[in-house]
């Protein structure tokens, strides 16, 4: 990259996490006013075995100190920060042109990231030529409101998965967000490290709702971070045949109900447009605190 003088660059590794995290997380607080990425989401992601972190990734640092970074995450997901400290410098240009020529390198057609809408980051990616695919974004619950519990068909039960079960999870899921999410089929191995293998997990945080047969057929992944004394659902699926039963939303309160008992004091979660499930979330009360646009370029 052509880097302004005194800024250098190397390729990152898995011990680069939590400067990453430091990073983004003063991006997120500039630009958002909150924090929604922990060390653990980047570790679970940088930790799939399809995913090489040395040549998919490149970090910019002030003497010895990371200030920005870019990955190729997979597909055509990629992913940016710059600290707001160091920014008008140029480097947000130039790890733009960096994942551009590394996507091509590997016969990507086009690369998409997720910024803040209006943010600094929407702004340059819109002067580098990049459009809008589709609108996401972050929703709460106000402080002291509950999602109230919906019953559950007869024979219908909802508990923590068993480690037996997680091929049926990760069957139930990827069928789920694969009815409009445009990519590839995510590995079971790809599955589990974002998943069990994620630092901090616990049974818990992964929920399911079981039919008569105790079959899998809804899935919610809960997380807390206990720094911030919030919850996050980081997943929710239910299988096609097993819609209209109230599932979706029994798993949306009993994993709220089950984080609050573990220690979380705020409730949150995102969706995006393609989904169609904002009005769910807010018919239940939640409210949108941030909103997101996928910005891509064909290369």
């Amino acid at each position: 990259m052509d880097l302004p003088e005194g800024y250098t660059q190397r390729p990152l590794h898995l011990d680069d996490a939590a400067a990453v995290t430091t990073v983004m997380t003063a991006q997120e607080l500039h630009d958002i006013g909150e924090i929604v990425i922990e060390e653990a989401d980047i570790v679970g992601d940088w930790s799939r075995p399809s995913f090489d972190v040395e040549s998919s990734t490149v970090g910019v640092f002030a003497r010895d100190a990371l200030v920005a970074y870019a990955e190729l995450s997979g597909d055509d997901r990629v992913d940016a920060a710059v600290h707001p400290e160091h920014r008008s410098r140029g480097l947000g240009t130039a790890l733009a042109g960096w994942l551009q020529a590394t996507a091509r390198q590997r016969g990507a057609r086009v690369i998409g990231m997720p910024v803040p809408s209006g943010s600094p980051g929407d702004a340059l990616l819109r002067a580098l030529g990049y459009h809008q695919r589709w609108t996401s974004w972050v929703l709460a619950l106000p402080e002291g409101k509950e999602v109230e519990a919906q019953p559950l068909p007869g024979g219908y039960q909802i508990r923590s998965a068993v480690e037996a079960e997680l091929p049926a999870v990760h069957t139930v899921v990827e069928d789920a967000f694969l009815e409009w999410s445009v990519r590839e089929r995510q590995s079971f191995e790809d599955f589990d490290a974002r998943v069990r293998l994620r630092p901090g997990f616990q049974p818990w945080n992964l929920r399911v709702a079981a039919d008569q047969a105790g079959e899998v057929v809804g899935v919610s992944h809960v997380l807390v971070d206990t720094n911030a004394g919030n919850s996050f659902i980081n997943m929710l699926a239910v299988r096609r045949d097993r819609r209209g039963l109230g599932l979706a939303r029994a798993l949306l309160a009993d994993s709220f109900a089950v984080a609050r008992d573990h220690g979380a004091q705020g409730s949150e979660l995102s969706t995006d447009s393609r989904t169609g499930a904002l009005g769910l979330y807010e018919k239940v009360g939640m409210e949108v605190t941030s909103t997101w646009v996928n910005l891509a370029i064909e290369l």
